[in-house]
């Protein structure tokens, strides 16, 4: 489960360290997060949370997005920068091992196979486990894969965004699994309050509809839209036959509960097909 919240410098430590404690008490063991979050506060945090459960997660973070002092975002995957940035982020950590180490984002001034050949040599010397992917191409996966084998393709996957359905396929080809991160469309259809949704006018109108159409679902369910989203993401992957692991972040106790909960949620063959048909995709292959 992805603990975003935490990255961000308003969230109190204690109360962060509280949500991935609770987690991990749920049964919840896939804690995500990135060198960026918070210019690495939130590995920290994470590390402090795992001190003594350490065997209890798997752990995952990132690299490849660096943040100037301005600001600015840019990507690095040359060697030299992967080795480095695997360091910093087991120091932060607090640990030998990262169980799933993705790039954040691709250096397009660097060929994939070499980042990915670096990442590479990171598993060799034992400091990490499992090597992911995040947003990238059908193409990109396969070029990569043919470097080392690439676990998981981190993606945004949601009622809001299918764009991924396009590079699916070629998941199910390598036998990569998927990380969807804001499944919950950043946290919007968690909200049962029509007014989260009123930035969407004019050629965004349609997702009121969506939202609505949650809510009426939660509602006969007997839960939240949030955990009917969750449900559909789950529910999606397995009509492609892979495995799968939403990533919805949250810095509430009653939300997360909420989230581990949604596990136990089955939309039937209406609900799927009223909410495949108000969602938004992307069709067409990404190989």
């Amino acid at each position: 489960m992805r603990l975003a919240a935490s990255r961000t410098p308003y969230v109190d430590d204690r109360d962060a360290r509280a949500v991935i404690e609770r987690a991990l008490d749920l049964g919840a063991t896939l804690l995500d997060t990135a060198d960026m979050y918070g210019n690495g506060r939130n590995e920290e945090i994470v590390g402090r949370a795992l001190r003594h459960r350490r065997d209890e997660a798997v752990l995952c973070t990132k690299f490849g997005v660096v943040r100037a002092p301005d600001n600015t975002l840019s990507c690095r995957g040359d060697a030299a920068y992967v080795r480095a940035a695997c360091d910093a982020s087991l120091a932060r950590l607090g640990t030998d091992v990262i169980d799933l180490y993705y790039l954040h984002d691709r250096d397009v001034s660097e060929p994939i196979e070499e980042t990915v050949g670096a990442m590479a040599d990171l598993v060799t010397a034992g400091k990490v486990r499992h090597l992911g992917l995040s947003n990238v191409s059908g193409q990109e996966l396969r070029t990569a894969h043919a470097t080392h084998p690439i676990a998981a393709l981190q993606s945004e996957w949601s009622l809001f965004s299918r764009d991924i359905e396009a590079t699916l396929p070629v998941c199910v080809e390598l036998g990569v699994g998927v990380v969807p991160y804001c499944p919950q469309g950043a946290g919007v259809l968690v909200s049962d309050d029509k007014s989260a949704m009123s930035r969407f006018t004019g050629a965004h109108a349609e997702r009121l509809a969506l939202l609505d159409l949650l809510q009426e679902i939660a509602k006969h369910r007997g839960g939240r839209p949030g955990q009917v989203a969750l449900a559909w993401v789950q529910q999606r992957a397995d009509v492609w036959g892979i495995p799968v692991s939403p990533i919805p972040g949250t810095t509430s106790l009653r939300h997360l509960e909420e989230n581990v909960a949604a596990v136990d949620l089955v939309l039937d063959a209406q609900e799927l097909a009223r909410l495949d048909d108000n969602s938004s995709f992307r069709t067409g292959g990404d190989d």
